[in-house]
C-alpha cells in the first residue's frame, strides 16, 4: 500500500511537472508570446533590451522628422504634409520589418530626398507631383523585383571580402554621418574636409557625449546607448544647445500630399523612364550594402554569409516605397542608424515595431523629439561606426585581387556619401583585377553583368 502511495505521488508530481512545462511552452502571458513570435530567446536577448534597442534606433533616425519635410518643402510641399507622410511611410515599413522579425529601422533616404528636390524638381523644373509619381512607380517595380528574386540573387553573388568591406565601409560612413551632425567635422577651405570648430557648443556637446557613452558601455549599464542619447541631451540644456520647442502644434496634415500624381502624358516618357532608373539603381545597391552591414552586425548572417529572409527585408522598402509616393515623401530605405539599436542589443522584430510605435507617436509629438539635439545623436553614431569597421579584421588584404577591392569599398563609401558608389567601385575594380590576373573562375555570370551595367550608367547616365 505504501509502495503503491509513492508510486501516485511520483506520478502527481511528473504530471505537474509536464503540465508547468507545457504552460511555458504554449506561451501563456503576453511576454512569453513576444518571445516565442519574435525568438527573442532564441537569439539571445531579452524583452527589456529589445525595447532600449528599438528606443535607440527611434532617437537617432528622428532627425529624418525634422529634415527630410524640410527639404521637401523647398519644391513647394506643405511642411506639415510631409511631415506626416515622412513619419507614416518609416512606421509602415518598420513595422514590416517587424512582422518579418528583422530588427531593423525604414524611413525615406535622405540620398534619394536629395535627388528628388536638387535634380528632379529644382534641377529638372519638373513639380513636385511629378516626383511624387516617380516614387511610386519606383516602389512597384521594387516590388517586381523582389518578389520575383531578382534582388536576393544579388545578395548571393557578392564575395565574401566585399560583403565585409560593406560592413566596414558603412562603419566609417556612419561615424562620419556622426563627426559632421556633431560639428567635429566640417567642409574645409582648400581641402575637402578639416576639423570643425572644438569652442563650437555644438563640437564639444558631441565630445562629451562619446565619453558619456563610452563611459557607460565600459560599464556594461542597460540601455547604455540610449541613455547616453539622453543624458547628453540634458547636458545640452545648459550649453545652449538643446532647445524647448517654440511651437507645440501637433496636429498632423496629409489632405495636401496624399495621392498627388501626374497623369499619363507626363509618365510615359523617356525623361520620367530615367528618374525612375535612377531611384531603382541607388535603391537597390544602398539597401543591398546596408542590409549586409546591419545583418553582420546583427549576427543574422549564414554560414554562406548571406542574410535567410533577405526577400522580406526587401519587400519592407518596396512596399514602404510604395506608401510614400502615395503618400507625399521620398523613396524609403533601410536606415544605418539601425546598427546603433543592434549595438544596443537588439536582435528580432521587436526592436523594430518599437520604432515603428515611436515614429506613430511622433505624429502627435512631434516638438518633443525633434528637441534632441544632433549632437545627442550624434556620438551613438560614431561609436557604432567604431563596433562596425571591426569586420575589416575579417578580409583577405593578402591576395591583392581582393584587398584592392575591398579597400576601395571602405574607403569610398564614406568619401562619396554614398553606399550604393561604394559597390559600384569594388565590384568593378573586383571584376577588372580577377579578368587581368587570369582568375576567371571568381567572376560569376551575374557579376560580370553588373560590371558592365555599372560601366554604362557611368558612360552614359
Amino acid at each position: 500500500m505504501e509502495k503503491c502511495r509513492k508510486i501516485k505521488n511520483k506520478y502527481r508530481r511528473v504530471v505537474m511537472e509536464e503540465d508547468l512545462e507545457l504552460v511555458r511552452d504554449e506561451g501563456l502571458g503576453s511576454k512569453s508570446k513576444l518571445d516565442r513570435y519574435f525568438k527573442i530567446s532564441e537569439r539571445g536577448s531579452d524583452v527589456k533590451t529589445e525595447l532600449f534597442a528599438g528606443l535607440t534606433t527611434f532617437m537617432t533616425m528622428a532627425y529624418i522628422l525634422a529634415v527630410i519635410p524640410g527639404t521637401l518643402s523647398k519644391t513647394g510641399i506643405p511642411f506639415s504634409g510631409a511631415f506626416a507622410a515622412t513619419a507614416l511611410s518609416s512606421a509602415i515599413a518598420t513595422s514590416l520589418a517587424a512582422l518579418f522579425n528583422f530588427p531593423f529601422g525604414l524611413g525615406p533616404s535622405l540620398g534619394m530626398n536629395a535627388f528628388f528636390v536638387f535634380s528632379v524638381v529644382l534641377g529638372q523644373g519638373h513639380s513636385w507631383q511629378y516626383a511624387l509619381t516617380a516614387v511610386a512607380i519606383s516602389g512597384v517595380c521594387l516590388l517586381i523585383l523582389t518578389v520575383t528574386r531578382v534582388r536576393e540573387k544579388l545578395f548571393d553573388v557578392i564575395p565574401f571580402n566585399i560583403k565585409m568591406a560593406m560592413i566596414a565601409g558603412i562603419g566609417l560612413f556612419i561615424a562620419l554621418i556622426g563627426l559632421v551632425s556633431g560639428g567635429i567635422v566640417v567642409a574645409g577651405q582648400g581641402t575637402v574636409v578639416t576639423l570643425g570648430n572644438l569652442k563650437d557648443p555644438r563640437a564639444v556637446l558631441t565630445l562629451v557625449g562619446v565619453f558619456l557613452t563610452g563611459s557607460l558601455m565600459y560599464k556594461n549599464i542597460k540601455g547604455s546607448m540610449f541613455w547616453g542619447i539622453i543624458g547628453t541631451a540634458i547636458i545640452g540644456f545648459f550649453m545652449g544647445v538643446t532647445k524647448l520647442p517654440t511651437s507645440w502644434q501637433v496636429i498632423p496634415d496629409l489632405k495636401s500630399t496624399v495621392f498627388q500624381f501626374v497623369g499619363m502624358d507626363e509618365i510615359l516618357t523617356p525623361n520620367m523612364a530615367l528618374v525612375v532608373f535612377t531611384f531603382l539603381f541607388v535603391a537597390i545597391f544602398d539597401t543591398v550594402g546596408t542590409l549586409i552591414g546591419l545583418g553582420g552586425k546583427a549576427n543574422l548572417l549564414d554560414e554562406n554569409d548571406n542574410l535567410p529572409g533577405v526577400t522580406k527585408a526587401c519587400l519592407c522598402d518596396s512596399i514602404g516605397t510604395i506608401m510614400a509616393g502615395f503618400l507625399g515623401t521620398s523613396l524609403v530605405g533601410t536606415f544605418v542608424e539601425s546598427a546603433s539599436g543592434i549595438a544596443e542589443g537588439g536582435k528580432t522584430g521587436l526592436t523594430a515595431l518599437t520604432t515603428s510605435i515611436l515614429f506613430v507617436i511622433a505624429l502627435f509629438l512631434s516638438p518633443l523629439f525633434i528637441m534632441i539635439p544632433a549632437s545627442a545623436t550624434a556620438p551613438v553614431l560614431i561609436i557604432v561606426g567604431l563596433l562596425m569597421v571591426t569586420a575589416i579584421k575579417a578580409i583577405n588584404f593578402d591576395d591583392i585581387t581582393e584587398g584592392i577591392p575591398a579597400f576601395l569599398t571602405i574607403i569610398l563609401m564614406p568619401l562619396t556619401y554614398s553606399i550604393a558608389d561604394g559597390i559600384v567601385i569594388g565590384i568593378l575594380s573586383y571584376v577588372a583585377l580577377k579578368v587581368l590576373t587570369g582568375k576567371f573562375k571568381d567572376v560569376t555570370k551575374v557579376m560580370a553583368v553588373l560590371a558592365i551595367l555599372f560601366v554604362v550608367k557611368i558612360m552614359f547616365i
